[in-house]
């Protein structure tokens, strides 16, 4: 069976015709032509195919798309402003936190979701009690956080530099904005 859905992805507007059970990943890849997402797994363990997903991140492997009819989607490529990177994806670049590259996207995507539910207050894992209204992003927090998203390369050891340089610069531009 077949349906109708509008998605907006990286600030486009599509309407396309997709089976019921495509997912949001092959609906991005297959139907739009947009290839940051990667298929990695297809069973979301290992976050390449991590997308922003009406703000929060989210594995497009098992999201279907006729549930997301509607959805604001952001891409690794739709990021950044005015032709400049966004500053995650500079950190990445600035830390050398990539080896092949592949699972960059959904790391970049995941990394910027991080930022945000950190700066929203949610704890995680390893989030100290009571802590949650001012969560500090180190080394294991970062690392708890981003721990969805794998590299079979090893680049964690400058992905999760990158991610806290991020944060620090996010911090900084916000402190500017007082």
């Amino acid at each position: 069976m077949e349906t109708e859905i509008r998605l907006r992805v990286d600030g486009r507007a599509y309407e396309l015709v997709v089976d019921t059970r495509t997912t949001v990943l092959d609906a991005l890849r297959e139907r739009l032509g947009i290839t940051s997402p990667k298929k990695g797994c297809d069973h979301g363990q290992c976050g390449s195919c991590t997308v922003l997903l009406d703000g929060r991140r989210a594995t497009t492997c098992l999201a279907l798309a006729v549930a997301h009819d509607g959805a604001e989607i952001t891409t690794a490529e739709g990021l950044g402003e005015g032709g400049e990177p966004h500053p995650v994806q500079q950190a990445f670049v600035d830390h050398d936190a990539l080896q092949c590259g592949y699972c960059t996207p959904g790391q970049v995507c995941s990394a910027v979701g991080v930022l945000r539910e950190a700066a929203q207050g949610w704890p995680s894992a390893v989030t100290p009690v009571g802590a949650e209204e001012d969560v500090a992003l180190g080394h294991d927090e970062i690392a708890e956080r981003m721990s969805g998203n794998l590299c079979r390369c090893g680049a964690y050891v400058n992905i999760v530099p990158a991610v806290a340089a991020a944060a620090e610069a996010a911090a900084e531009a916000e402190g500017a904005h007082r």
